[in-house]
């Protein structure tokens, strides 16, 4: 499960303002606020909706085995690469 954390550094990774996030995900403004801070549990299916939308913008949540957790961006593809 990704926390609010992970959520802000995918974020700042991709440079997007949480109004970027909010129509790449169609969530509310009230439920970003309460998953970025933790200060409630969020509906899976709204967390669901933040995830894939980041996942989808080329972010990767990671979860350690030690419980460390962090994001990574993937490398693009330039326009003109092969796929």
């Amino acid at each position: 499960m990704i926390d609010g954390r992970q959520i802000r550094a995918a974020r700042a990774m991709l440079g997007w303002s949480r109004e970027d996030l909010l129509k790449a995900s169609g969530i509310s403004m009230s439920a970003l606020l309460r998953m970025e801070g933790a200060l409630a549990d969020s509906r899976g299916s709204t967390l669901n909706k933040v995830a894939k939308a980041l996942t989808l913008a080329g972010i990767e949540f990671v979860t350690r085995d030690d419980g460390a957790i962090g994001v990574i961006l993937k490398a693009q593809n330039p326009p003109d690469a092969p796929q």
